[in-house]
C-alpha cells in the first residue's frame, strides 16, 4: 500500500449547474421549480443529457429521448447541451482545485482527481479538508461528492457509491460492499459480471482469479475487472498525470476574507518568490499571476522577460496597468505567483562604481516596453544565414530565447533601409569617392578602408544584379560611414556604377 492520499471530486450535476450559472451571469436566472433539461444528439434523436431536480421529479431521466420526456411532462423546457463549454469549465475547476494540493486533473466528464499527499495538515486534517473542498464548490454553485483514499480507483468508487465525504485507509474493507460499477468498467463488462453473479467488489475479490483472467484476457486494460481491482486496492500503480506540471518556484497568499484587488498582495509575493529563486541561483523568464475567485473561476496574467531576472522591483513594474483588468467577481480567496520558465542565474558582480552589469539596463528596458506596448510593437535582430548585409538579420520576438547576431566590428550598428544614393563629386580610381554629397551636405573623405566585395546571391537575386564594393570611410569631423559602389564599369550589367550610403558607425 502506498502512502499517497488521493481525493476524488464527483460533480454529478456539472452540466445543468454550469448552464444555470451562465444564465445567472446573463441576468436571466432560471427558477428552481420549473422543469429544465439539456438535450444532446443521440442515435434516434436528442436524448436527455442533464436535468434539474424539478425535471427529475417530473419524470425526466438521463439518456431518455427528449420527445418521450416531453410527452411525460408537457411543461418540461428543453435546451441544447453545451459539452464543450462544460469540458472547458471542468479543466478550469481542476486547476482551481490546486489550492488544496499540488497535482490535479480532470477525471472523465464529471470528476476531478486531486493528490493531497502531505497537505491535509495545512487545512486542519483530512476531514476538515474535505469539508472545505465541498464548501468551496458549493460557493461556486456546484454539487460535489468527495472521497479520500490511498488510491485513485478507491477514491473514485467511494465518491460515487460510498458515504458522503468518505475517508479510507484500507481500500478492501471500504470497497467490498460497493457495486462493481465502482471499478470504472464499461456497461458491457458490468452486465457480464452481473450475469456471473458478481454484484459487489467484495464478490469479485473473493472468487479465484484464474477463470476471470481467461475470460477477460483480450479486454483492454481500462476495461479489465482484475486490473481495475488491483489499481483500486493499490496492487498496481495508477499515477495522477496533470495536464500542467506544478511550478517548482511559486508563492501564494490566502486572504482571510475574499480580496477585491490583487495589487495589494503582489509586492509581498514577488519578494517571497525572488528570495526562493535567489537561494537556488535561478532567474525566471516568465511569470504567471493567477487569482482564484470564490465562484470557481481563475484569471491569469503573464509577463515575460528578455533575460532571466529576480529583482522584485523590476518585476513589479511589468504588471503596471494590467492588474486593473482582473474582474474580482465576489473576490479572490487565493492568489498565486509562479515562475513558469526558470534558468540558472548566478549572482552578478557590480562594478567598482556600483554600476549594474553591462546589458542589464537594456534587458530591463525591453521588458518594460514589451509589457507596456506588447511584443508586436518592438523587435530584436536575429541572425540569418546570408552574406548580403540587409539579409543577414531579421526582426524577431524581443523576448525570444535566441542568440544575438555575431559581433562584427567591420559592420555598422545602424543600417539604412533602403540604402541612400549619394552624388559623387570626385572619386579615387579603384577607391572610394574623395568627395560626395549626402542629404545636401558635401563630405570629404579623410580616411578609408576597403574595398570589401559582396557578390549577389544568385539563387534568389534576379538576373543582372550587380556586385558591391564596400568602403569604410571617415570625414573631417570624425563621422564614420559605410558606403558601397554598385557595379563596375563595362560589366555589361547596366550603365556606370552607382554609389550608395548603407550604414553609419557609432
Amino acid at each position: 500500500m502506498t502512502g499517497r492520499r488521493i481525493v476524488s471530486i464527483f460533480l454529478p450535476r456539472l452540466a445543468i449547474e454550469s448552464w444555470q450559472c451562465r444564465r445567472v451571469r446573463q441576468g436571466e436566472a432560471w427558477p428552481d421549480d420549473v422543469p429544465l433539461a439539456l438535450a444532446a444528439p443521440g442515435p434516434h434523436g436528442p436524448v436527455i443529457h442533464a436535468a434539474n431536480r424539478a425535471a427529475e421529479l417530473a419524470g425526466a431521466r438521463i439518456g431518455a429521448r427528449a420527445v418521450d420526456s416531453r410527452a411525460i411532462s408537457p411543461t418540461l423546457r428543453i435546451e441544447a447541451a453545451e459539452p464543450d463549454r462544460d469540458a472547458a469549465r471542468l479543466a478550469r475547476l481542476a486547476f482551481w482545485a490546486r489550492r488544496w494540493g499540488p497535482w490535479s486533473a480532470p477525471d472523465g466528464d464529471e470528476g476531478i482527481v486531486l493528490d493531497i499527499t502531505g497537505t491535509a495538515h495545512l487545512f486542519g486534517g483530512e476531514a476538515a479538508l474535505l469539508a472545505g473542498i465541498q464548501a468551496g464548490f458549493a460557493r461556486a454553485g456546484l454539487t460535489a461528492g468527495l472521497a479520500l483514499a490511498p488510491t485513485r480507483g478507491a477514491a473514485w468508487a467511494l465518491a460515487r457509491f460510498g458515504p458522503e465525504r468518505a475517508i479510507c485507509t484500507d481500500p478492501l474493507p471500504a470497497l467490498s460492499p460497493l457495486p462493481v460499477a465502482g471499478l470504472r468498467l464499461s456497461e458491457e463488462t458490468l452486465l457480464l459480471l452481473r450475469r456471473l453473479g458478481l454484484k459487489t467488489i467484495g464478490d469479485l475479490a473473493a472468487i479465484p482469479r484464474l477463470p476471470l483472467m481467461r475470460r477477460f484476457a483480450r479486454a483492454a486494460p481500462s476495461d479489465n475487472p482484475l486490473i481495475r481491482l488491483d489499481q483500486a486496492l493499490g496492487r498496481l500503480a495508477e499515477p495522477v498525470q496533470p495536464p500542467e506540471p506544478a511550478a517548482e518556484f511559486f508563492a501564494e497568499a490566502r486572504p482571510a476574507e475574499p480580496a477585491m484587488a490583487a495589487a495589494d498582495w503582489l509586492p509581498g509575493l514577488l519578494e517571497t518568490l525572488c528570495a526562493r529563486l535567489s537561494a537556488a541561483d535561478r532567474g525566471c523568464r516568465r511569470l504567471c499571476l493567477s487569482v482564484f475567485r470564490t465562484d470557481g473561476e481563475r484569471r491569469d496574467i503573464r509577463v515575460a522577460m528578455a533575460a532571466p531576472a529576480r529583482d522584485p522591483r523590476h518585476l513589479l513594474r511589468l504588471f503596471d496597468g494590467r492588474l486593473e483588468r482582473l474582474d474580482p467577481g465576489y473576490g479572490f480567496d487565493l492568489i498565486r505567483l509562479a515562475a513558469e520558465a526558470v534558468e540558472p542565474l548566478e549572482p552578478a558582480q557590480p562594478g567598482l562604481d556600483g554600476a549594474a552589469p553591462p546589458g542589464l539596463a537594456l534587458a530591463r528596458l525591453v521588458d518594460r516596453l514589451a509589457a507596456r506596448f506588447g511584443t508586436g510593437a518592438i523587435s530584436r535582430p536575429l541572425p540569418r544565414d546570408s552574406h548580403v548585409p540587409e539579409r543577414a538579420e531579421t526582426p524577431g520576438d524581443p523576448l525570444a530565447e535566441a542568440p544575438p547576431p555575431p559581433a562584427r566590428p567591420d559592420r555598422p550598428i545602424r543600417l539604412l533601409t533602403p540604402p541612400e544614393e549619394i552624388r559623387v563629386l570626385y572619386a579615387i580610381p579603384e577607391g572610394p569617392p574623395a568627395r560626395f554629397v549626402w542629404r545636401r551636405q558635401t563630405l570629404r573623405v579623410a580616411r578609408h578602408a576597403g574595398p570589401e566585395r559582396i557578390a549577389p546571391e544568385w539563387w534568389q537575386d534576379r538576373p543582372g544584379t550587380r556586385l558591391r564594393d564596400y568602403f569604410r570611410v571617415e570625414d573631417d569631423s570624425g563621422l564614420r560611414l559605410w558606403i558601397y559602389r554598385e557595379g563596375l564599369a563595362h560589366d555589361g550589367r547596366g550603365g556606370p556604377p552607382r554609389w550608395f550610403l548603407h550604414g553609419i558607425f557609432a
